[in-house]
């Protein structure tokens, strides 16, 4: 009886589970905002023509944010700690640019769009403007009224991460480590601070010289924290399967990266992605999909926030 009953309970947090994803649809707005997708776009489309680095910065954004306490927006609260939190600290950008969508959002559907669906979106379009996949978002999350610095410095794996620290900290969020392997594909574009990958270029044995040399010229052992280097060396603008190559010549720049192709589990995945651009689109945008399902707030859970930056008064 008591076996019935643990089952009984475990289909129903099942069902309330599949419920609450169930909500999230592409098509969520249709009536409600039917503009949405087109005004994302052209925000997104020239901030990345003022600046190619930023379609890599909200996707960073994004991913950061699904992390610590599910897709909800949070990290885009100026109070709560979160976005002063270790790995968002002097780091995470382009809150002015989630600004600017939602003015334009607000202007068209008042109080309808959450701001963490904005944030969603708005890493799908940069990621596509810089030449990689789109796909249909699932939309209709609600917005968290509280952030959390703990969780932000407990969650979010750190450029000097191991593969098993990795699996583990993908894992506690139902991602698979081939889904972690596709996502750190992200680092194609994009560009990383001095101060977060000079243990590597001065501390690691499984490193090209080359290429370390080249790094040190830009990240001295000391000072020049701020200092940028694309994670790319290849094409640092160009969403593409270069990232994996680099793995595969030993020039990963954080240690974080390196660590899936280092003779470990994610090898093989990593010489398929290197060679397939297609097998890793697909399972792009598939992990991408099941990240943004991170425990959204969905129904009457959280807010509308009418300020991105700012709980509803």
């Amino acid at each position: 009886m008591a076996v019935l009953t643990l089952m009984r309970c475990l289909l129903a947090i099942s069902v309330l589970s599949c419920a609450a994803h169930a909500q999230l649809s592409p098509t969520f707005y249709a009536s409600s905002c039917p503009n949405l997708q087109s005004i994302v776009r052209a925000a997104m489309t020239q901030a990345v023509s003022n600046e190619r680095r930023i379609g890599a910065s909200l996707l960073r954004l994004f991913f950061h944010d699904c992390f610590v306490q599910g897709c909800d927006g949070s990290i885009l609260l100026d109070a709560g700690g979160e976005k002063s939190a270790g790995p968002n600290l002097n780091s995470v950008r382009g809150f002015d640019v989630i600004d600017t969508i939602k003015t334009n959002v607000e202007a068209a559907c008042p109080g309808v769009v959450s701001c963490a669906d904005i944030l969603a979106l708005a890493a799908r379009d940069g990621t596509n403007l810089l030449g990689g996949p789109t796909w249909n978002v699932p939309l209709g999350r609600r917005d968290s009224t509280t952030a959390s610095a703990s969780l932000a410095n407990g969650n979010l794996p750190g450029p000097g991460s191991n593969l098993g620290t990795l699996v583990s900290l993908f894992g506690r969020q139902g991602l698979s480590a081939r889904d972690m392997t596709a996502l750190s594909g992200a680092h194609t574009i994009g560009q990383a601070r001095c101060v977060t990958f000079r243990g590597r270029i001065y501390g690691d044995a499984n490193i090209d010289a080359t290429f370390a040399a080249q790094r040190q010229q830009t990240c001295p052992r000391s000072g020049g924290n701020a200092n940028l280097a694309p994670i790319d060396v290849q094409t640092p603008a160009g969403f593409d399967t270069a990232y994996f190559q680099n793995l595969m010549a030993r020039r990963g720049l954080f240690h974080s990266d390196q660590e899936l192709f280092n003779g470990g589990s994610q090898d093989a995945l990593v010489q398929q992605y290197s060679a397939n651009a297609a097998l890793f689109n697909n399972d792009f945008v598939a992990a991408m999909i099941k990240m943004g399902n991170i425990n959204p707030l969905t129904g009457a859970a959280g807010q509308i926030r009418r300020n991105c930056r700012v709980v509803n008064s």
